[in-house]
């Protein structure tokens, strides 16, 4: 059994001859390869250039072997494509506008991912070449609640505060956020 074969037979809970090994956050600080890597660049310039970003997925997969190769990328690429800028700095991901009301959730756009997040798709087809099934390659996005808390607060928060807010005050505006999320992060 190979990996691809070992990693989706254990994802449908099928019999495999071992288990399958992988981590989050599998490319990352850890690694002097990728260190090496972002001293050239920012992160979302390399979470936006398909050939870094394969080049960093492969990383773990040469050097430890590991079952799955999870493409490097951030959960909030599919924010920005929804019309919300997003930047990285040293306090972690920071959004440019926030959701306050139905008016701002009715502006954010459902993109076409592969006219809005080209790059993505790229990164994903220049790794599995790469692979050569040598490991199954996993894709990843934020889910809705999460990626709603980023766009409602603005980054990151310890309490979550205009979140619940808008949750409770406005019930309707934050489901229609979530199914606007949803419709994104699901194509």
């Amino acid at each position: 059994m190979n990996a691809p074969e070992r990693f989706l037979a254990a994802c449908a809970r099928r019999p495999v001859d071992r288990t399958p090994v992988w981590m989050m956050r599998q490319a990352g600080r850890y690694l002097p390869e990728y260190r090496a890597v972002r001293e050239r660049v920012d992160f979302l310039t390399l979470c936006k250039t398909p050939e870094l970003a394969a080049q960093v997925s492969l990383q773990p997969i040469e050097r430890f072997g590991m079952d799955a190769c999870i493409v490097f990328s951030d959960i909030l690429i599919p924010v920005e494509a929804m019309g919300i800028p997003v930047s990285f700095g040293d306090a972690g991901p920071q959004l440019e506008r926030r959701i306050h009301n139905r008016d701002d959730v009715e502006r954010l756009r459902v993109p076409d991912p592969l006219v809005a997040t080209p790059f993505v798709m790229e990164a994903l087809r220049l790794t599995k070449r790469a692979l050569l099934d040598r490991a199954a390659l996993v894709g990843f996005t934020g889910a809705p609640f999460t990626l709603a808390a980023y766009i409602i607060e603005g980054g990151g928060s310890k309490n979550f505060a205009a979140t619940k807010t808008l949750m409770y005050s406005q019930p309707q505006t934050f489901h229609a956020l979530l199914d606007k999320l949803a419709a994104t992060t699901a194509a």
